[in-house]
């Protein structure tokens, strides 16, 4: 019913930058948060940053200052600008959003998964 995509993953040296981005497509009414969550090599999943429809972000501590998270509503995308990337920040990266589909359920739907790998 709903899909998240999500593009820009890649091998970038520390200190670089990446973009991230996710769109979402299906028969979808609202979409409220938005959030990228990403998970290393024998580490659980974390939240990284999450957006709300109204805006408002928040941020992991690890990331804050150098991460930023945007939504562009018309587009059903979410993005994830990342700099000053460090060896730390390697993982796949995951998109996730909470959809009132045109039915009137509720779900909170994941992306397939992006890997970021930073060399030192």
């Amino acid at each position: 019913q709903v899909q998240l995509v999500e593009s820009g993953g890649g091998l970038v040296q520390a200190g670089g930058s990446l973009r991230l981005s996710c769109a979402a497509s299906g028969v979808i009414r609202r979409i409220d948060a938005m959030a990228w969550y990403r998970q290393a090599p024998g580490k659980q999943r974390e939240l990284v940053a999450y957006i709300t429809s109204g805006r408002s972000t928040n941020y992991a501590d690890s990331v804050k200052g150098r991460f930023t998270i945007s939504r562009d509503n018309a587009k059903s995308t979410v993005y994830l600008q990342m700099d000053s990337l460090k060896p730390e920040d390697t993982a796949v990266y995951y998109c996730n959003a909470e959809v009132t589909t045109l039915h009137l359920s509720a779900l909170e739907v994941w992306g397939q998964g992006t890997l970021v790998t930073v060399s030192s």
